[in-house]
Order: structure tokens, then C-alpha cells, then sequence
């Protein structure tokens, strides 16, 4: 993404601390898994989330993304530059592309992946399938109508209206 990180040098460990108390909540409350985390710009939340993945039926539920959705309906915006994340644990791989297509410019975390994996949420094998060819991961993939899929593609870049991100 080639941004230049604009985030506060010192890391509030408050926000930190919110994003713990958020996922411990959530284990207590039965709504989801450990998982918690806040968005902050210039020193205010924006935006916090906890995992709901159970609650919702929602595999996407992640606590940092419902916290990215959040923090862009209070922002009322796709971008969050200018933001960090805090977060009770290391994002999966998951969270950490939604925290740079969000143009997130820092992410502070507790636990790490391996505390994780020790918990029961083991990411390591996606790290790896990322790295398989197509042909080879677990869920197989391939490419189909390449040159019609191209028209939307198409249809971007000559459409002379459109919000680009």
C-alpha cells in the first residue's frame, strides 16, 4: 500500500487494555471467542469490536473487523487512515488485510499468534496455504472466464464516475 505510517510513537496501553477487557466480556457473556479490539484516532476510540463468529454465524465476525466497521459508521468512512487498532491478540491473517485495506496505520496487540494456537486458534496452516499454488490448497481453486470477468474490470476503468479506494 506504500502509505507513510502517521501513528502516535507512544501506544496507549488504555486502549490495549479495552481490547482485553472486551474479549474477556465476551468469553463471560458467552457472545463469541477472547477476541477484542478498538479503533482510536487522535486519541479517541472510534470504534471497538469483540467476536461474535458464533453469535452471528458469521465467520468474517472477527473482533478487529467488527471493530473497522464500526469505527468506519461513526468515521462515515472506507478509510481509516490516520487510525490504530488495538487488539487483545495478533490479527489472523484475515484481520491484518482488512486492517490494510482499511489503511489502518498501526496495530498494537497482546497475546501473539502462538499464544493463540495455544488457545485452540491455530492460523498457521492459512499462513501457509497462502503460500500453496492454487491447485494445491486445501480448498482447490481455478480460474474460469477470465476474458468475461474482465469486463467489470473494464467497466471500472472506464466509468467516469466512481469513487476510487
Amino acid at each position: 500500500m506504500g502509505r507513510t505510517s502517521q501513528a502516535n510513537p507512544q501506544p496507549n496501553p488504555d486502549f490495549l487494555r479495552r481490547a482485553i477487557a472486551l474479549a474477556t466480556e465476551n468469553v463471560a457473556s458467552a457472545r463469541g471467542g477472547p477476541f477484542g479490539a478498538v479503533i482510536v484516532r487522535d486519541g479517541v476510540i472510534v470504534g471497538e469490536g469483540a467476536n461474535s463468529v458464533t453469535s452471528s454465524n458469521d465467520p468474517t465476525a472477527h473482533g478487529e473487523v467488527n471493530a473497522i466497521r464500526a469505527a468506519c459508521r461513526t468515521l462515515n468512512t472506507f478509510t481509516l487512515e490516520g487510525c490504530e487498532l488495538y487488539t487483545s491478540c495478533e490479527p489472523c491473517p484475515m484481520c491484518l488485510a482488512a486492517a490494510n485495506w482499511a489503511r489502518i496505520d498501526a496495530i498494537y496487540y497482546g497475546c501473539n499468534a502462538a499464544d493463540a494456537a495455544r488457545a485452540g486458534f491455530d492460523d498457521a496452516f492459512l499462513y501457509a496455504e497462502m503460500c500453496k499454488d492454487h491447485a494445491d490448497r486445501a480448498i482447490p481453486s481455478r480460474q474460469l472466464l477470465a476474458e468475461e470477468a474482465w469486463s467489470s474490470f473494464a467497466a471500472w476503468l472506464a466509468a467516469p464516475v466512481k469513487i476510487e479506494y
